[in-house]
């Protein structure tokens, strides 16, 4: 068995991998620093041959994270970086390093899921969205505020009083709240239909959409175009470095 982990900004999750079959996938609020309950649930698992770890949080909860395996299994984990060129996979940035881990493991995975081109849209903290050939040639991507992060700094930085904004299945509104609430999503949904269009004119080809991340779920009744939902996107990407 090899343990899996995903250590994003501001979710923990983690799989276990077994000949190529991957458990379903836990997670847990980390809030820079490791959940008291982890060690109670890893402390269920048997000792991993291997652990993968992909992290873009603060580095104090990923070396929390690498003394708490070799405390519990006596297993140093492999800190995984992002590489030009892997999988079939070649990335656009002219520094590799500079694109964040989970947003390449991601289109790792994208591209074995994947025989068309593809967005990968990963809805979290901060939203991504990578557009990859079927060929394996990433194209490159934009980023923008997170639902939440959205919100908050709108009502940071006017005038407008601190609102409950709760998520609704609509197109516009009829008071602020829902307003902020409505725009934050349909900006996000509106920016993926339109990177689908640009990469449909691009290639010729209908290009298929994941959605990933935590708030994932939240994006998708926002969105007109059909789109798979991935929760555990990056962690099949770290699945494909176990070959």
């Amino acid at each position: 068995m090899d343990l899996l982990i995903d250590i994003g900004n501001t979710n923990l999750k983690w799989v276990s991998s077994e000949a190529c079959n991957l458990s379903e996938m836990r997670s847990a609020r980390h809030h820079d620093a490791l959940p008291m309950d982890l060690h109670s649930a890893w402390e269920q698992l048997s000792s991993p041959g291997k652990i993968l770890v992909s992290s873009v949080a603060a580095e104090s909860v990923t070396e929390s994270l690498v003394r708490t395996c070799r405390s519990l299994w006596g297993v140093e984990p492999d800190l995984v970086q992002t590489k030009g060129v892997s999988c079939g996979v070649t990335i656009a940035y002219a520094e590799p390093k500079r694109l964040g881990v989970d947003r390449w493991l991601a289109l790792l995975a994208g591209h074995r899921l994947c025989v068309e081109p593809v967005l990968i849209v990963d809805v979290g903290t901060a939203v991504t969205y990578d557009l990859l050939l079927p060929n394996g040639r990433h194209l490159g991507g934009l980023i923008l505020p997170g639902i939440e992060m959205m919100r908050g700094e709108l009502l940071v930085r006017t005038q407008i009083p601190l609102l409950e904004c709760v998520d609704i299945d609509a197109s516009w509104a009829t008071d602020t709240a829902t307003a902020i609430a409505v725009g934050s999503i349909q900006a996000l949904a509106a920016l993926a239909e339109r990177l689908l269009q640009r990469l449909f004119e691009a290639t010729g080809t209908d290009p298929a959409l994941l959605i990933t991340g935590g708030d994932a779920e939240r994006l998708l009744p926002a969105l007109t175009v059909s789109a798979r939902l991935e929760p555990d996107l990056v962690l099949q990407g770290l699945a494909l470095l176990l070959d």
